[in-house]
């Protein structure tokens, strides 16, 4: 495979054409380089990564972003660290600099955010002051001196950052940048001027990389990507490589969308970017690249020379290595939900993954070492926390037996758009020799005498409202039976929860042509969803399927043909036409007794905890 061979840049080798990009992890120790960065860094080193950057750290104390935003001034231990970790492995590390400007945040700062212009940003609503002569003198001064730190650090290069949450992004558009000076009349000139003060301090023998927004999704004043390839020839012969992406302050979830979006969004403006730079840089892809074989296609066919996956090193650390022994069906996949990997919110968690919960956790979580007493293990349950608990085990090389009581394994995964993940548990428990019943219930007689562990799911909560009359299904069972199975007529669907569920069989019934509601207490449908990114999305989609949202309002009571629903504000009824509620709301674990358990039938929640407490348990059997 291209992906696994070895690539110069500048002059140094890394040993794959894949790189593991910059993002937010919140692993710092204030506001430096933590030994959990460092231990995050080395197992993508370890799993083959050709190049890591690392988390983008600000130039200039002016730039506070989030609470645990690396501050370069602070990050020289980090950095040489995290060099001293991956080198071995032949992975070359790269710093990332930055200042985020006016998309940052003067909560942690508490001085005003420094902007080309007086643009009040889109998303906090918080206007900046206009950057005057002594501020862009400190900025250059700022990449220079965090560039010099980094150089101390035996770092291979570094990589300014221009792309989407960038004050050098911003100083490149018209729809922030409205000086009237020389950095208005030449907006690209700032970002030269930052390109060439970081080259004098770093010298030719290192690389200098660049990470720029090629496509602000804003044609009507934004960078467009015409403009970015004639910026893009320009800027090459300044740079090392430069890294295609695509988003602004106005499109804040298109540079890390979640599974709505097709994975490798970006292989059209990758392309034409590396036709207008001529060979003179490499050119990386970006852009939700999860799979092997498509990040295999953008290399041989001439898409790009290196390709980023990062989320998919979220997920599978070893990714790189298993594709080199040609094991590329054992990777496990990222789902693209965003569920625990985007942590730029205001929960301030750990950055991990829902199919892989030990990234972030390197220092913490060990990886299971093989038994030394081989036990018989029963599992009861083939969702994903019983999968993940006899993978584990039979992967420590216990002898497992796994009993489901459906046909198919996979449990709630099999309903959700993160079916893949079934798949892949599916498949690597039966590549570890699991013994696998579907279809049959457990009896007291399978015990055995075997130690036990229980992840037999969950049931149907209760509901809080009257019916008397009509038809109320869990959402659970309409997924399992289809839509065709729901009576003729209006559908509501009832939401106290706000995570994806309701929003997603809201989609589903609308594209089915179904007459379709969403009641919701919350100000705005699937208020859980600013989490992963997709809150606007979601409920543009909505609209856009004619789905119509009855918010800030409760379900009262289920009638034939009817619902009765109350503002949650004011108190006012109203009755909508029904003929079949779907519940949304919160399940109940499936109780069985047994002293080991995982997932939902401990409490019901997200699969993160499934997989988590499904490894756990696993690695708890002595």
């Amino acid at each position: 495979m291209i992906l696994t061979t070895p690539v110069v840049l500048a002059g140094r080798t890394a040993p794959s054409r894949v790189m593991f990009g910059p993002h937010e992890t919140n692993l710092g120790r204030g506001r430096a380089i933590s030994l959990r960065h460092v231990a995050y860094y080395e197992r993508r080193a370890a799993g083959g990564a050709g190049v890591v950057v690392t988390e983008t750290a600000s130039v200039d104390t002016s730039d506070w972003p989030y609470e645990r935003a690396p501050l370069a001034a602070e990050c020289q231990p980090g950095w040489a660290a995290t060099v001293s970790a991956c080198r071995p492995r032949g992975t070359l590390v790269v710093a990332s600099l930055g200042h985020a400007g006016s998309q940052g945040s003067a909560a942690y700062s508490r001085t005003a955010l420094w902007a080309p212009s007086r643009v009040a940003d889109v998303a906090s609503r918080e206007l900046p002051m206009e950057m005057e002569e002594p501020e862009l003198d400190r900025l250059l001064q700022g990449f220079s001196f965090a560039t010099a730190i980094a150089m101390e650090s035996d770092v291979d290069g570094v990589e300014i950052d221009a792309g989407q949450h960038s004050l050098l992004r911003q100083f490149l558009s018209g729809l922030t940048n409205q000086r009237e000076d020389e950095y208005g009349a030449d907006r690209a000139l700032l970002l030269r001027e930052v390109l060439c003060a970081v080259r004098d301090i770093l010298g030719r023998d290192r690389i200098l990389g660049l990470r720029l927004s090629c496509d602000e999704l804003a044609p009507w004043a934004g960078i467009t990507p015409e403009h970015a390839a004639g910026l893009a020839a320009e800027l090459a012969k300044a740079v090392d490589y430069i890294t295609v992406v695509r988003g602004s302050a106005m499109s804040t979830s298109a540079t890390r969308p979640d599974f709505h979006t097709p994975s490798g969004f970006n292989i059209d403006l990758c392309r034409d970017i590396r036709s207008a730079v001529g060979g003179v840089a490499d050119v990386i892809l970006q852009g939700s690249i999860v799979g092997p074989d498509q990040a295999e296609w953008a290399l041989s066919s001439g898409v790009a020379d290196l390709v980023e996956m990062t989320r998919a090193q979220i997920a599978e650390p070893n990714l790189v290595a298993l594709c080199a022994k040609e094991e590329a069906a054992r990777v496990r996949p990222c789902v693209l939900c965003n569920q625990r990997c985007r942590v730029r919110d205001g929960r301030n968690a750990v950055v991990s993954c829902v199919v892989e919960p030990s990234s972030g956790y390197e220092t913490a979580d060990r990886p299971p070492a093989p038994t030394a007493v081989p036990r018989e293990v029963l599992v009861v349950g083939g969702g994903p926390a019983g999968l993940e608990a006899a993978r584990t085990l039979a992967d420590q090389g216990h002898q497992v037996e796994l009993i489901e009581r459906s046909e198919r394994l996979g449990g709630s995964l099999r309903l959700s758009p993160l079916e893949g993940f079934a798949d892949w548990l599916a498949s690597e428990v039966s590549r570890l020799g699991v013994k696998i019943r579907t279809g049959e219930a457990v009896t007291s007689a399978d015990f055995g005498g075997r130690t036990v562990v229980l992840a037999t799911g969950s049931v149907p909560g209760p509901r809080d409202y009257d019916i008397d009359g009509g038809q109320v299904l869990d959402v659970a069972d309409v997924l399992r039976a289809g839509l065709d199975a729901l009576p003729a007529g209006p559908v509501v669907v009832f939401d106290p929860v706000g995570d994806s569920v309701g929003a997603r069989i809201a989609e589903l019934l609308a594209s089915a042509g179904r007459d379709t509601t969403v009641v919701t207490r919350d100000a705005v449908v699937g208020t859980q969803l600013a989490v992963t990114g997709d809150l606007a999305d979601a409920n543009a989609r909505l609209h856009r399927a004619g789905v119509q949202l009855v918010k800030r309002s409760t379900l009262l009571a289920v009638r034939d043909a009817s619902v009765v629903v109350e503002h949650v504000l004011t108190g006012e009824k109203q009755e909508l036409a029904c003929e079949v509620v779907i519940h949304c709301g919160h399940r109940l674990p499936d109780v069985t007794p047994g002293e080991v358990r995982a997932g939902d039938c401990v409490a019901p929640r997200t699969l993160y905890e499934a997989v988590l407490e499904g490894r756990r348990a696993a690695q708890g059997v002595s």
